[in-house]
């Protein structure tokens, strides 16, 4: 084979992406609980706040610093990055970080670092709860309005990704996604998870709501009580999720290991077993509990046997 498909084969590997922290202390967020919050003035308030986000920025910028220094092209960012900034106080004091947030995203576009969030579990938008939906847009804006201070595009490429929420409310979460504004809508995927959607459920959801969707093998292995993700079912949901997306090359799937058994929902510390289809996944956010060095082992680990196996089937 030739240098130049050689080097073809090694830039079309799958990226592998650091979810939020790393297992070092290198990068790591600060932040306050509401009820400490509330036990201030106003003023010690919005003093506090100010020092967060000034704290967090900086933490963001050295977790950029990580995924550069380390070849890590996608960066999940943690939902609490700055806490409260869906409250008033909190949003004005967000506006003074504007040029220094544009200044940051700008530094990771330039880099090709993708910057994804993942809004908490709070957000619920198929509530029979008008009141649970009204907070989670909320809640989904204030997050839409920190990629647009990061001066991130208005696309899946920075992703804003939830799951499907309560159960048999597919119709409902159809429509409250189609009212969404534009900078929430266009930046939303949809996540299969282990009990509520199924990846057909989530599937037919996207479809429909024409917003992209995230796969996940390992929910999708335990929903369906599968005991391989080499079953056949796991490279057809990843190959269906990839049609929802207007840019194939920008699907993003996750990974994660069973803790204590294959079909365990919780997280190992490492990912030592990968579905072979995920050769064909082109972003892979890496969900472990040793973060950065669960990257570094599938790296030493699965890449290369991946590399091997393309070099000879060329």
């Amino acid at each position: 084979m030739s240098n130049n498909n050689q080097q073809k084969n090694l830039q079309s590997q799958p990226h592998l992406g650091l979810v939020c922290i790393t297992t070092s202390k290198q990068v790591r967020y600060r932040t306050i609980t509401r009820k400490r919050l509330l036990q201030m003035t106003l003023e010690e308030q919005a003093e506090r706040l100010h020092a967060l986000y000034t704290e967090n920025l900086a933490r963001l910028n050295l977790a950029i610093d990580f995924c550069l220094d380390n070849a890590i092209n996608l960066y999940r960012m943690t939902s609490g990055l700055f806490p409260f900034a869906d409250t008033e106080m909190g949003a004005e004091i967000l506006t003074e970080f504007t040029d220094e947030l544009q200044t940051t995203g700008n530094r990771a576009t330039e880099n090709k670092l993708r910057l994804v969030l993942h809004p908490d579990q709070f957000v619920v938008l198929s509530s029979d709860r008008p009141q649970v939906i009204e907070n989670s847009i909320k809640i989904l804006a204030m997050h839409a309005r920190i990629m647009d201070l990061l001066a991130q595009p208005k696309s899946p490429w920075a992703l804003l990704n939830i799951h499907g929420g309560k159960s048999d409310r597919a119709e409902k979460l159809i429509a409250t996604i189609r009212a969404l504004p534009d900078n929430i809508r266009s930046r939303l995927t949809l996540e299969n998870d282990e009990y509520a959607y199924s990846s057909e459920d989530i599937l037919a959801v996207c479809r429909e709501a024409k917003i992209p969707m995230v796969f996940d093998a390992h929910h999708h292995i335990v929903n369906q009580k599968l005991d391989s993700y080499d079953h056949e079912s796991v490279a057809e949901m990843l190959a269906a999720a990839r049609t929802t997306w207007a840019n194939p090359e920008h699907q993003l799937v996750h990974i994660s290991n069973g803790k204590e058994a294959f079909g365990d929902q919780r997280h190992s510390d490492l990912i030592t077993n990968m579905p072979s289809s995920y050769k064909n996944a082109p972003w892979i956010e890496v969900e472990a509990k040793l973060k950065e060095e669960a990257i570094f082992k599938l790296r030493e680990e699965w890449l290369p046997k991946l590399s091997n196996r393309e070099l000879v089937t060329a």
